[in-house]
């Protein structure tokens, strides 16, 4: 395996999260101890994302976030594709905030074990990371709507069947708001999106 680093040699794009991450991985790995705390910083917003789609509190999922970190300080090692430290990092956060949601009795979306079974073959790292970096331009984009628009979609972005009396107390809006300001929100998504090349 190749482990390439990042330097100021690279400068044709903005860096992705995820490229970010391998850069800060693969510089840890070399024995920067600075690009730990800069990779702890570049994923710890998208891990408390994932986290919080669970419906964990604040404090569960400030626990879950923190158990990902202890254990990726202790397993780093059995990352072999560097590439692939940002989809171990939010799998691995997936995987503790279902057994902290599944403890607390919260509904959560179905265990990773349940439906490897049913997938045919394993997602290749390369694939990963072209759907985390697709995964990144779209919550840039989301970051760049209004306040309002950003809390609604990533609550709504993560449940099938989003709790709207809890949402609407949330959001101080009527429950019968939400849904057209969702579709307003999504619709200003869409316009930010295009005007970034994403489809």
């Amino acid at each position: 395996m190749t482990r390439e680093l990042g330097g100021a040699g690279q400068t044709d794009a903005p860096a992705t999260v995820w490229s970010r991450a391998r850069n800060e991985f693969d510089r840890w790995l070399s024995g920067d101890s600075a690009a730990l705390d800069e990779l702890v910083a570049t994923m710890t917003p998208v891990l408390w994302q994932v986290a919080r789609s669970y419906r964990l509190t604040q404090e569960q999922a400030e626990d879950v976030v923190q158990t990902c970190w202890l254990t990726f300080v202790r397993k780093h090692s059995s990352i072999l594709d560097t590439a692939a430290v940002g989809a171990w990092l939010t799998l691995t956060t997936r995987r503790e905030a279902w057994r902290v949601a599944k403890r607390s009795g919260r509904d959560v979306p179905v265990e990773d074990e349940a439906l490897e079974s049913r997938v045919p073959t394993q997602r290749s790292a390369e694939s990963l990371v072209v759907e985390g970096d697709r995964n990144s331009l779209i919550w840039a984009a989301v970051e760049g709507l209004p306040e309002r628009c950003r809390r609604l979609l990533r609550v709504v972005a993560f449940s099938d069947r989003p709790d709207y009396a809890g949402l609407a107390e949330e959001l101080q809006m009527p429950i019968g708001s939400i849904g057209p300001t969702r579709g307003r929100c999504l619709g200003k998504l869409r316009d930010a999106l295009r005007d970034e090349g994403v489809s």
